[in-house]
C-alpha cells in the first residue's frame, strides 16, 4: 500500500473486533475484512437485486452488485490521492449496501411500513446487522465479525433511538463525532456512481433522453464539448464518454476540495479526524451542480410513470409477503423459526430483506398464485 497520512485509520492502530481473533497473516486487518464481505452469502445476492430496474428487465442495467463494485472503484482513487486506506474504504464501498432489501427504494419503503410498529427498518442498519449477526459461516460468531471501522463506515446515518442500542459503533451519533475519512469517501463514492450511472441506465432505457438532459448544466456541459471533439461519433459511445468526463469532474472537484478542508485542521491522528466537521465534500459549486443533477433524476426518472408501475408492483409484493409471514410463521424456512421466536416480526423482515428481486416474485408467486400449488 502507498504511504498513508498520519489520520488515515490504520489497521494496527484498529479498535478491533467484537470477537478477538489473531492477527492474519499475510494481509492485514482491513484486507481481512474485505476479503470476508467478497466471499459473504449477502454479497453474492447483491447481483439480482435491483439498482433503478428490476433484474429481469435488462442485463445490461446496473445492480447492487455492480453499483458497489463501482462505488469502491471511485473510493479507493479518491484514497489513493488524500493517502488514506484504500483496503478500509474499499471494504465499506463493497459493504454499504448488503442489506438492501430487493426492488430497491420502493422495497425499502414498503418493508419500513410494514415494520413501523416493530421498530422500523432500514436498509442501512440491515447492512450492519447482515455483518454483525445474519451472515453464518463462522464456528465462533455469528456474522462476519468485522472491525470496528469497517462497521463504522456501513452505518452512514442512524437516529440517536437507534444508536443507543447499537454500543461501540452508535457512540459517534450521540457524541455529535465523524467517522473515519475512509468512511467519508465511500459515503460521497456512493452518491457519484448513483447518479452517475442511473442517468446511463436511464438513457440505456429510453425513459430519459439526452435532449432532456441538455438541461442539467453538469450534463450538458460534458456533451456539448464530446460533441465538438467529436462530431462523428456515434451516440452510445457520447453517452458513455459524457458521463465518463462528469464522474472525473466531479472525483477530481472531491479531491480539491477535501485536500482544502483538511489542509485547514490540525489532524495529528484519526481522532482529531472524529472530532473536526465532515472534511470529504463537493466544492460549494459542484454541490449545486450535482443537486441540480438528483433533482433531475428524481422528477424525470424515478417518477417515471413506468418505473412508478414497478414500484407499485414491488410494494405489494414487499407487504403481501410480509403479511402472509407474519400471518403464520410455519410458512417460512425452517432457518428462519428460532429467529421468529425471539421476534417474529424482525425474522420476517430479515427474511425478506435478504431475497432477491427474483427469489421474492417466485415466493409470492408461490403463496398466491393457485397454479403454483
Amino acid at each position: 500500500m502507498h504511504n498513508i497520512s498520519v489520520y488515515a485509520a490504520s489497521p494496527a492502530c484498529s479498535r478491533g473486533r467484537r470477537v478477538h481473533e489473531d492477527a492474519p497473516p499475510g494481509r492485514s486487518e482491513f484486507q481481512r475484512d474485505r476479503d470476508r464481505i467478497i466471499h459473504s452469502s449477502a454479497f453474492r445476492r447483491l447481483e439480482y437485486k435491483t439498482q433503478v430496474f428490476v433484474n429481469h428487465e435488462g442485463d445490461l442495467f446496473r445492480t447492487r452488485l455492480t453499483h458497489s463494485i463501482e462505488v469502491a472503484q471511485i473510493a479507493r482513487s479518491i484514497a489513493r490521492r488524500l493517502k488514506l486506506n484504500e483496503d478500509l474504504v474499499e471494504g465499506i464501498s463493497l459493504a454499504h449496501d448488503l442489506g438492501h432489501t430487493p426492488f430497491g427504494h420502493a422495497g425499502q419503503d414498503a418493508l419500513n411500513d410494514c415494520m413501523k410498529d416493530y421498530g422500523g427498518f432500514e436498509h442501512n442498519l440491515q447492512s450492519l446487522r447482515v455483518v454483525d449477526v445474519l451472515e453464518e459461516r463462522y464456528a465462533n460468531f455469528d456474522g462476519l465479525n468485522l472491525c470496528f471501522e469497517t462497521r463504522e463506515g456501513i452505518l452512514k446515518h442512524c437516529a440517536k433511538e437507534k444508536a443507543l442500542q447499537l454500543g461501540d459503533v452508535g457512540e459517534r451519533f450521540l457524541n455529535n463525532q465523524r467517522p473515519s475519512l475512509e468512511a467519508q469517501i465511500a459515503n460521497l463514492a456512493d452518491e457519484v456512481a448513483y447518479n452517475n450511472h442511473d442517468v446511463d441506465d436511464g438513457l440505456r432505457s429510453g425513459l430519459i433522453t439526452l435532449d432532456q438532459l441538455a438541461s442539467v448544466r453538469l450534463f450538458s456541459a460534458h456533451l456539448d464539448e464530446v460533441r465538438k471533439s467529436y462530431p462523428e461519433l456515434a451516440e452510445r459511445r457520447v453517452v458513455h464518454e459524457t458521463i465518463r468526463r462528469m464522474i472525473n469532474t466531479l472525483v477530481t472537484d472531491v479531491i480539491s476540495q477535501s485536500e482544502k478542508n483538511i489542509s485547514e485542521q490540525t489532524l495529528r491522528d484519526i481522532s482529531d479526524v472524529r472530532n473536526a466537521p465532515t472534511l470529504i465534500a463537493f466544492s460549494p459549486h459542484m454541490q449545486e451542480l450535482n443537486r441540480e443533477l438528483k433533482t433531475f433524476l428524481r422528477d424525470n426518472l424515478y417518477r417515471h410513470y413506468l418505473v412508478m408501475r414497478m414500484s407499485a408492483k414491488a410494494r405489494r409484493i414487499i407487504s403481501e409477503l410480509f403479511q402472509a409471514f407474519m400471518g403464520d410463521h410455519r410458512l417460512l424456512p425452517p432457518q428462519f423459526l428460532h429467529a421468529a421466536e425471539q421476534s417474529h416480526a424482525r425474522a420476517v423482515a430479515d427474511y425478506v430483506a435478504g431475497m432477491t428481486d427474483r427469489y421474492a416474485i417466485r415466493e409470492h408467486r408461490r403463496l398466491f398464485a393457485v397454479e403454483e400449488i
